[in-house]
């Protein structure tokens, strides 16, 4: 039992419930079914941006390009389906998965070769992206008017009584879980966040695993860039303005430590999924926006206090130790 308690989900997961049990007191339906499914899905666009966020940070880097990249790729897509509706919603999802992935190599590029810090690369392409929003579009907007029905109703699509958009943040999380506890990549993203040093003699290419999870980063930017003008049915430049706080808050929150190395799919999600409770619920309940804003910020200083308290602790074990054999 104590051990199964050591985890930080769990008591993520506990403090999600007890607050949506504090809520109910105020607001009964929230806690119904039907209610928790669409908060899931109001969330599920900040999940997916998360996952994308945790990996870069699990390697001691972070990408505050990520809502720009949305925006970019987000009027791209709005554009093209503007101009030519006839082309398949799958292919304008692939087209936005193609930008973004080369936004996010651009981003890889600079930090691998040149070795630039993280936070100065992504600084640059957040203005660098948005400034090109501009230029492409031309300060203009697409409205709902200019989209084809296909295209905002895709996501909005049911089916086993859950809308597409939420099967999608559910597939996206059954990726990343695989990836982060099957695969060498995924090992490799671990190792590089507890040691990159010592991960170098372990045969790891530290600046090509950064380069990836970069990518990685972009086409998530990329998906979640149609994703979001689909839902909300606008392109502009403001779209998903400032966003990236809110991303690297879900990780935060969700036990993604900042010094890398440490955090979990499951973290990741359940963080975000505690943003999204919290923006969902204290407007019904006529919650000034501002507490809204101080609640979230209380959430994020403890989450930083309990990271530094782990990390005093052993961080997660990549390679185990083989006693020698005499």
């Amino acid at each position: 039992m104590k051990a199964f308690l050591k985890y930080r989900e769990i008591w993520l997961l506990a403090a999600i419930v007890a607050l949506i049990g504090l809520i109910s007191t105020r607001f009964p339906a929230f806690a119904d079914p039907g209610n928790l499914r669409q908060v899931f899905n109001d969330t599920s666009i900040l999940m997916i941006l998360a996952l994308g966020q945790m990996v870069v940070i699990l390697t001691r880097s972070i990408d505050l390009s990520m809502a720009s990249n949305l925006c970019f790729t987000g009027m791209v897509v709005a554009m093209l389906n503007a101009a030519h509706p006839a082309i398949p919603i799958p292919l304008l999802i692939v087209i936005a998965l193609a930008v973004g992935l080369v936004l996010g190599a651009i981003n890889g590029l600079l930090v691998w070769r040149l070795n630039i810090p993280s936070i100065v690369v992504t600084l640059g392409t957040l203005t660098i992206y948005r400034g090109a929003t501009f230029v492409l579009s031309g300060g203009a907007w697409v409205n709902a008017d200019r989209m084809s029905p296909d295209f905002i109703g895709f996501q909005r699509a049911a089916f086993l009584g859950i809308p597409v958009l939420s099967w999608i943040a559910i597939l996206v999380i059954a990726l990343f879980f695989v990836l982060m506890t099957r695969t060498a990549l995924g090992r490799s993203i671990y190792a590089i966040g507890v040691n990159p040093t010592a991960s170098v003699y372990t045969g790891i290419d530290v600046g090509r695993t950064k380069f990836i999870v970069f990518c990685i980063s972009g086409m998530i930017g990329g998906l979640c860039g149609y994703l979001w003008i689909s839902r909300y049915v606008i392109a502009s430049v403001e779209v998903a303005n400032g966003y990236e706080l809110n991303i690297i808050a879900a990780c935060v929150i969700g036990g993604i430590s900042i010094a890398g190395g440490i955090g979990s799919v499951g973290g990741a999600v359940l963080g975000a999924l505690f943003l999204g409770i919290i923006s969902n619920a204290l407007p019904v309940i006529n919650i000034s926006p501002f507490w809204q804003m101080a609640i979230s910020g209380s959430a994020i200083i403890l989450a930083v206090v309990l990271n530094a308290r782990g990390e005093r602790q052993q961080g997660r074990i990549i390679l185990k130790k083989v006693e020698a054999v005499t």
